[in-house]
């Protein structure tokens, strides 16, 4: 294994880069000034409930707990790819579970984990956590996968999409369009009043239309976050 290799992928590097990036999130979130779209939706939302956000905007997703209820539990889902193990440590150092493993659209659905992460992810909503996943197929930006629709279905859950943006940031232009959040900014929360509920004895088209709302809502959350933070639109889909 090549040396630059082997010093990333060690346990001593990754708990240095989660420790960073935890105490990077807490300077963002504790510099800015937060507004949260409906005001009162920790009062209106019935827990638990899946969260879902889209790629590339999520890096302050675990500020999305109740901050005025010590005991709302979460958990978040995370790839087992080695950017995912820093994004793990991370998160759990700001008091957030983790569930390891991701969707595919590839054939490798069971190879990265996908059914074991399916059965916790029901489990944990099940025992009162709330779930937190990004909801894009991964390597294909803005398309709601399957899995989070089907999540809801056999756990009852509702799912919330949630969109979050800052005034000030960084876009980058891979896969995902990236932002990263900056401190001292404007930060927008936005989501639903009502959750999008799927029936559990939904057929494949009730399946599909739950998909197409989940992905049109949080397009226009998305659109509707930027434009309460900056009025530009920008790193909207």
């Amino acid at each position: 294994m090549p040396t630059l290799k082997r010093i990333v992928s060690s346990p001593g590097f990754q708990n240095a880069m989660g420790a960073f990036g935890a105490w990077y999130l807490r300077l963002v979130w504790n510099t800015s000034r937060v507004v949260i779209e409906p005001a009162d939706i920790y009062e209106r939302a019935e827990m638990p409930l899946i969260i879902a956000m889209w790629h590339g905007q999520h890096f302050l997703a675990p500020f999305i707990k109740n901050p005025n209820n010590p005991s709302h539990r979460a958990k978040v889902l995370i790839s087992r790819h080695r950017d995912g193990e820093v994004n793990a440590r991370a998160a759990e150092r700001l008091g957030i579970g983790t569930i390891r493993g991701s969707g595919s659209h590839n054939g490798e659905f069971h190879r990265k984990g996908g059914p074991a992460a399916f059965k916790e992810m029901l489990d944990a909503l099940a025992e009162g956590y709330s779930v937190a996943m990004t909801a894009d197929i991964p390597k294909v930006a803005r398309v709601a996968g399957m899995g989070i629709v089907k999540l809801a279905q056999h756990s009852g859950r509702p799912i919330y999409p949630v969109a979050i943006a800052s005034s000030r940031r960084v876009e980058l232009s891979n896969w995902d369009r990236t932002a990263v959040n900056l401190p001292f900014s404007r930060v927008a929360l936005a989501t639903l009043e009502e959750g999008i509920t799927v029936p559990q004895d939904a057929d494949n088209a009730a399946l599909e239309a739950a998909r197409q709302s989940l992905e049109r809502e949080l397009n226009r959350l998305t659109r509707r976050a930027y434009d309460m933070v900056d009025r530009t639109g920008s790193a909207a889909p």
